[in-house]
């Protein structure tokens, strides 16, 4: 690290992405367009490992690039009195998707779970199989097939 700033594959590094990443953010607006070295070097403000810091684990609690833009625009707007677009109902929203998520998957854990005790085998056998847990069978039931499990 200098003085001057990091250079690409420096900031790349101590944020932990890839160098095309930078590019990319900042195609997206998620980065300020770097300054440039007397070589033509981009060089950013320390404080950007931060941000892509701050990204990446934005993105792991599930926000899209999207979302985290719009994060960062209203966390730099904040003293405009719009808690309606702030991190706090952002993420009461997010939450909801995941639990809605979690819902979800608890459902197709609790079926897989279910084809597997029944012994379902072959996936076309079972969905005419009126003992099928998978939720084709209703589907299934319509039509005149065998009932083997």
């Amino acid at each position: 690290m200098s003085g001057s700033g990091l250079r690409s594959g420096q900031l790349a590094d101590a944020a932990g992405v890839n160098p095309q990443t930078l590019r990319y953010y900042e195609r997206r607006g998620l980065l300020a367009a770097p300054r440039r070295s007397p070589g033509g070097h981009r060089l950013y403000p320390p404080d950007t490992v931060t941000l892509l810091r701050i990204i990446k684990t934005a993105q792991r609690l599930g926000f899209t690039l999207n979302e985290v833009a719009d994060l960062l625009a209203a966390g730099r707007h904040r003293h405009g009195g719009r808690p309606d677009i702030g991190l706090q109902a952002r993420a009461r929203a997010k939450l909801v998707e995941v639990e809605q998520r979690l819902a979800d998957l608890t459902v197709i854990r609790d079926t897989l779970r279910a084809a597997i005790s029944a012994g379902c085998d072959d996936l076309v056998a079972c969905a005419g199989s009126s003992c099928c847990p998978l939720p084709f069978a209703e589907l299934a039931e319509r039509n005149d097939g065998a009932d083997t499990c």
